[in-house]
């Protein structure tokens, strides 16, 4: 049960862990700016540079549901500790690593840290925040986020302009290292006076039941094609096809392509706070606001692809402004998992929600790839696989949407507590309340 007001302990364990998460980010990041020492170092090509973003996208979405059940088997606080001490040997390696495949296992390395990171993040909000106060607090702490990902341009930069790789790579890793300590320290996984749960050994059959219960809850599967919908377009964009578009598919000079980009951190950072602050104080507009998001992503996207010639900096930058607010919307799909669930299974929902928007963003990426070998470049049909698997997305999210309502509307019926109060519309129909937890 999460407590009646947050303590200065609650800020402080929050603060702890939310900077494992900037770190985490900063890691993530990272090679971005360091993909032309990359290609000198281990003497590779750009395809072989794409995979190492490809690799560790693809081991982050892969993690997300074992996390989950790893958090609410053993606790955030052992999986955060965890997730440090994974990041800075990662990034030790990377650090020390002179051959191509050395530098892949570094980053899939860096890839697990990651994917061990959010999730004990937003288990430890659950547990020391109020409910109204968690869809805040996570938005908050996405924000933290994007300031990781600023670590990892301009000073990063110039760390690796000056000492060098090793140097950098290896310092970086040896201080996240570090970090552990705090975490050990100051982080707990209860608030005061409450005990902490009992551990039960994990058996794989129990471990199967956990993940089949929190899939059967419709909010879970509402969060999970929320946050498939939402946040995978900007991350196509920042971690992997961004700058080829607008260098190639634009003519946009390299410099301005990277400073272009920026709007997609800028844009989630002032973003997420006001958002989180709407939601927390009028939950019921949750799904509105993730159905207006996506009709603006679905107009922008038609309106990118369909410009006649080069489309100018005065309209993409809108534009990726428009479309950076994918982050702090998907944003959402956590907050749902949080209050559909019990608190011993947030840590499992969050997980299947978390792995959808990285599943989306590792597909789509691939799939542009594809495509723009098997067109020669031609960014414009390469990049329609964006608008194919955001129509997906909407639908699935749709019918998540009405099967959830259906579901709180039985919930009322049987004198049950629901976390939002909703009205019901004429679109919402009579759906039988045993129909919500069946899959489509």
């Amino acid at each position: 049960m999460s407590p009646g007001r947050a303590t200065v302990r609650s800020w402080l364990i929050w603060l702890t862990a939310v900077f494992v998460y900037l770190l985490a980010v900063f890691h993530r990041t990272s090679f971005g700016v360091a993909g032309l020492e990359a290609a000198d170092r281990f003497g590779v090509g750009a395809a072989a540079l794409g995979t190492f973003t490809v690799l560790q996208v693809g081991v982050y979405a892969a993690m997300q549901i074992p996390t989950g059940v790893l958090v609410d088997r053993y606790g955030p606080r052992r999986v955060l500790t965890a997730a440090v001490l994974i990041l800075g040997t990662g990034q030790l390696l990377l650090g020390l690593a002179e051959s191509y495949g050395v530098g892949l296992l570094a980053r899939g390395v860096l890839g697990l840290g990651d994917a061990l990171t959010f999730v004990s993040v937003l288990r430890l909000i659950a547990a020391h925040f109020p409910a109204r106060q968690y869809a805040l607090i996570a938005s908050f702490t996405s924000a933290v986020g994007y300031v990781g990902n600023l670590a990892a341009t301009v000073p990063l930069t110039l760390l690796l302009a000056g000492p060098g790789w090793t140097v950098t790579f290896v310092s970086v890793g040896a201080l996240t290292l570090l970090v552990s300590v705090p975490v050990v320290l100051r982080v707990r996984d209860t608030p005061l006076g409450v005990p902490e749960p009992e551990r039960k050994p994990v058996h794989p059959a129990l471990l199967a039941r956990q993940i089949r219960a929190a899939w059967r809850v419709p909010g879970t599967r509402l969060g999970f094609w929320t946050h498939f919908s939402t946040m995978f377009a900007p991350n196509v964009l920042t971690l992997l096809w961004g700058v080829p578009f607008l260098v190639e598919g634009q003519g946009i000079p390299a410099a301005t392509a990277s400073a272009m980009l920026t709007v997609f951190v800028f844009g989630s950072l002032a973003g997420g706070p006001v958002l989180g602050t709407v939601i927390s104080r009028h939950p019921e507009l949750r799904m509105p606001i993730v159905g207006g998001y996506l009709g603006t992503a679905a107009v922008t996207w038609a309106v990118l692809l369909g410009w006649n010639g080069h489309v100018p900096l005065g309209v993409l930058g809108p534009a990726f402004a428009l479309l950076s607010l994918g982050g702090p919307v998907s944003m959402i799909g956590f907050a749902l998992a949080r209050d559909y669930n019990p608190i011993e299974r947030v840590g499992t929902a969050t997980g299947l929600v978390n792995v959808a928007g990285f599943v989306a963003t590792t597909v789509t990426s691939l799939v542009v790839g594809v495509l723009l070998q098997w067109t020669g470049g031609n960014f414009r049909v390469s990049l329609l696989s964006i608008v194919v698997v955001l129509a997906l997305g909407t639908w699935r999210m749709l019918v998540w949407w009405r099967r959830a309502r259906a579901h709180v509307f039985a919930a009322e019926a049987r004198g049950e507590d629901v976390p939002v109060r909703l009205t019901r519309r004429r679109w919402d129909g009579e759906v039988p309340a045993e129909a919500a937890a069946v899959a489509a």
